[in-house]
């Protein structure tokens, strides 16, 4: 273990423990699900509870579900009257998530949907008080174009994977890595836009915290 990877233990041995359900979540996701390290794990699931016990939020939008250790993260720290929207593409994974949201007790906070989110948000009349992107990342940009105008002014955007594995400050970056072109686009574009403040914390994969002005 070298010494980096003893502060990421120091770290979590001095966060609040996960609930069983999700250690449950994250092992089995580990064992059965494609690409387990999409799974947003102990400590940002921490970190998203912590922030949304601050801001008390009436709606969320989570773009990205995966097997929802986030969602139900999420769902523990919210209050009873208020609700998580969720949209994943993937519906070969559907029937898992639905099944751990219905053991953690959370199903009533949250609608899952499936499909395309770049379809879905048009059609949402909904306002957030947050919105967590974790989705396709060649269309952050396309996500937080549509969901910006349903934000709540003092509204928080977050997202995930900004540092994108450290490739977003790589010198030579290959023409066809659409994902790692898609990440820097996007902090470009939060950087640049004057209607929010924002701090792009070195959280796991980074997380770009915005607030709307």
């Amino acid at each position: 273990m070298n010494f980096n990877e003893k502060l990421e233990q120091y770290i979590l041995e001095h966060t609040q423990s996960e609930e069983n359900v999700l250690k449950e979540l994250f092992r089995e996701t580990h064992l059965k699900i494609y690409h387990p390290r999409m799974l947003s794990g102990h400590l940002q699931g921490k970190i998203l509870a912590m922030l949304c016990k601050m801001i008390k939020p009436d709606n969320i939008l989570e773009i990205g579900t995966y097997t929802g250790y986030s969602a139900i993260s999420m769902a523990f720290a919210i209050d009873n009257n208020s609700k998580i929207y969720t949209i994943d593409n993937n519906d070969e994974i559907e029937d898992f998530t639905r099944t751990y949201f219905k053991k953690a007790g959370v199903e009533n906070k949250i609608e899952f949907l499936i499909g395309d989110a770049i379809e879905i948000i048009p059609q949402m009349d909904i306002n957030f008080d947050i919105v967590f992107i974790d989705g396709n990342k060649q269309q952050y940009s396309e996500y937080y174009d549509l969901v910006f105008d349903k934000v709540v002014t003092g509204g928080y955007v977050f997202a995930d994977n900004a540092l994108w594995s450290g490739k977003v400050v790589e010198d030579n970056i290959k023409n066809n890595d659409y994902d790692t072109k898609g990440i820097i686009k996007f902090n470009e574009k939060i950087q640049n836009d004057n209607r929010i403040e924002n701090v792009l914390f070195p959280v796991r994969d980074g997380l770009m915290v915005m607030r709307k002005k």
